[in-house]
């Protein structure tokens, strides 16, 4: 007999793990996520867990922390309900740009949150869009990766990208795997640009590999953080003969001065998703267009239910 199915959140991310349960036809499992007067994270699961199937839906987004405490203390009390499974679904996956040792004596982050989450009695997790693919290799427990890619590029479709006159672009070396699928799917050609970064959160754009004079161009990313890589690039292209420049990423984690620099520059449309929920600032810029991904998130909890085959969302 298949065990029950149950799906919980904190506060991260609420209105996504509503969403997700309005597409698996259930309601949203009662969680008292709440804090004790010196800060500290308080839960208390509302309901018999026993032998059931459970899902937290939690983003590590801004404030990450908290997000991440949040999550890792709604898996222990599940965990000591006696639950029958727990699943951390992870739409954004924080901590996810420490993921190796780039100067000495400096940590791994990634790997850290990673052993939190399963010491804590997660018995699997997914995430979505990663920061580095290898970050799936972290997890002693069974992971998923879920990709954003179907959700974009309907977006990006309908909005004329695609076909000879478009180009997909990566904003650095490590995301042209990621921008290849795109340019694919899209049939668009390919570019790169060649970033150096002076410190964390700054880049300075050198050159473009490619082709992009009287193109439409499409910047693809998995984070949008404080878009000064981002609108540097689109200043790059368009002074190197684009005829228009756009982008999407799956992650919209807009801090600082984002949303004012997305503002100022270039960029026609920024399509992202609700993985992480919008500032107030990112909702009333006119360019940022946000698509849901909760179909796809309901669709893997289905299936990981079920116990069928996530790869086959994506062939």
């Amino acid at each position: 007999m298949l065990k029950a199915l149950s799906i919980f959140t904190g506060n991260a991310n609420r209105a996504l793990a509503e969403e997700v349960c309005k597409f698996v036809e259930i309601p949203l499992g009662r969680a008292d996520v709440t804090h004790f007067s010196d800060g500290e994270i308080y839960v208390e699961i509302g309901e018999n867990v026993r032998g059931v199937n459970c899902f937290v839906v939690q983003p590590t987004c801004t404030p990450p922390n908290q997000a991440l405490m949040e999550l890792l203390i709604m898996v222990d009390a599940l965990k000591r309900a006696s639950a029958g499974s727990i699943v951390a679904i992870i739409p954004y996956f924080g901590y996810a740009r420490q993921d190796r040792k780039s100067k000495p004596r400096t940590p791994i982050t990634a790997k850290l949150v990673a052993n939190l989450i399963t010491a804590a009695g997660a018995d699997r997790a997914l995430a979505m869009d990663l920061h580095a693919g290898q970050i799936q290799g972290f997890f002693d427990i069974p992971f998923d990766h879920l990709f954003a890619m179907p959700v974009l590029i309907e977006e990006l479709r309908a909005l004329g990208y695609g076909g000879e006159d478009t180009v997909i672009i990566s904003p650095d070396a490590g995301g042209v795997e990621r921008a290849r699928a795109f340019s694919k799917r899209l049939g668009t050609t390919l570019a790169i640009i060649d970033k150096r970064r002076a410190a964390a959160n700054v880049s300075e754009v050198m050159n473009i590999v490619g082709d992009v004079k009287n193109k439409r161009a499409v910047i693809v990313d998995d984070i949008i953080d404080t878009a000064g890589t981002l609108t540097n690039a689109a200043a790059a292209i368009m002074n190197a003969g684009a005829s228009q420049v756009a982008a999407c990423a799956t992650h919209p984690v807009f801090s600082g001065k984002a949303v004012q620099r997305i503002t100022d520059s270039p960029l026609s449309h920024v399509v992202v998703t609700n993985t992480i929920p919008l500032t107030d600032a990112g909702n009333a810029c006119p360019k940022v267009r946000v698509k849901s991904v909760g179909r796809l998130l309901g669709e893997a909890i289905k299936r990981i239910h079920h116990g069928d085959s996530i790869s086959s969302l994506f062939v």
